[in-house]
């Protein structure tokens, strides 16, 4: 396998940006930079960035709202922009959304209580860099954990998600009243996918299920081959 380039960006409040790094370099072998929010530049030559999951600044304002204004994030914007693919997850979801590089909004979960634990998904898209490594209609097992991971958008950015292929992974039962139970989207070029579930916690059976682990593959295999 190519040399494989990846990042992982920590905001204050992140928790889960050690499980992101520790997930991308078990699966393709080569650690990723750590890059803190308040930097302007990424490394150069980038093949994927992770934003992680946690509770940047607090969740004060609005989840991922002061984040998605952090520095990096120009850099963040500028990449992904270029091609470069962008993983969200949870908090990092959320950041991508006020960012404005995926569409709709998170809001507090229909029954205003933290969920964590296990679900199903069900697969949707297996067409994309992220989801290559699925069947569609797979229902796959991964944990969650979030108070606002509600998916809200318009009818008509419902629609033209649906339309366009761009929901990536659907809930497979109740969780936190997501719009659709969409639990997962992509951008128009499908190169950034935001979810709330975690894949990177699901990369072992000794961890309890190894269901993330394809998205981590089918990635990089993708970008860099085998």
């Amino acid at each position: 396998m190519n040399a494989f380039r990846s990042a992982v960006v920590t905001f204050p409040g992140s928790n889960c940006d050690r499980d992101m790094a520790v997930a991308l370099e078990a699966i393709s072998g080569a650690a990723p930079h750590r890059v803190w929010h308040g930097d302007a530049d990424l490394p150069e030559g980038l093949d994927f960035i992770a934003l992680p999951g946690g509770f940047s600044y607090g969740d004060y304002l609005r989840c991922g709202a002061i984040a998605s204004r952090s520095p990096i994030m120009r850099a963040v914007i500028a990449a992904a922009e270029r091609g470069v693919p962008v993983l969200g997850v949870c908090n990092g979801f959320q950041v991508l959304t006020e960012s404005g590089l995926l569409p709709g909004a998170l809001l507090r979960n229909s029954g205003i209580r933290f969920v964590c634990r296990e679900v199903a998904l069900r697969v949707e898209n297996a067409q994309s860099l992220f989801t290559a490594g699925y069947a569609a209609g797979q229902t796959i097992r991964i944990p969650v954990a979030h108070h606002d991971g509600n998916y809200y958008a318009d009818e008509a950015t419902l629609d033209r998600l649906e339309g366009e292929g761009r929901v990536a992974f659907r809930y497979a039962e109740a969780v936190n009243g997501s719009a659709r139970a969409i639990a997962g989207v992509l951008n128009q070029a499908g190169n950034v996918l935001g979810m709330m579930p975690h894949p990177e916690r699901a990369i072992e059976p000794a961890h309890g299920g190894s269901d993330g682990r394809a998205l981590f593959e089918s990635a990089i295999r993708g970008l860099v081959g085998v």
